[in-house]
């Protein structure tokens, strides 16, 4: 059974960045595309970025396009989300998730087979 754990998250200030880490267990990453939702109070989980199996595909919300990366290394089982240029819409709960496709994040409905238990990130002056 794939486990997923996310870390990274915390306080920081606008136009600041933070470095998140989805590490798994239980079965090998690489097997999987990940993807990076995240949800706001109040608010419908979103879908952000996510990173196809070999790596060589990527996907990023318009929102975070220019301020967010991913990018992943199967040798450490992990896959990173570094965000630069954070903005105080940006606060949210940071979700990993794993599946087959980065597609499938293309209809909001489809639920990722894995998820983590999410990492809090706070933008705040």
């Amino acid at each position: 059974q794939l486990q997923l754990a996310e870390s990274g998250g915390g306080l920081v200030q606008p136009g600041g960045s933070l470095r998140l880490s989805c590490t798994a267990s239980g079965s090998a990453l690489e097997r999987y595309a990940i993807a990076w939702f995240r949800q706001a109070p109040g608010q419908e989980r979103e879908g952000v970025s996510c990173i196809s199996n070999s790596g060589g595909a990527t996907r990023h919300a318009d929102f975070v396009k220019g301020r967010f990366t991913i990018s992943r290394d199967n040798a450490q089982n992990t896959v990173y989300l570094q965000m630069n240029g954070l903005e105080l819409e940006d606060t949210a709960v940071y979700y990993c998730a794993a599946d087959s496709y980065c597609w499938y994040m293309s209809n909001p409905g489809y639920r990722f087979a894995y998820w983590g238990r999410g990492t809090q990130v706070n933008v705040s002056s």
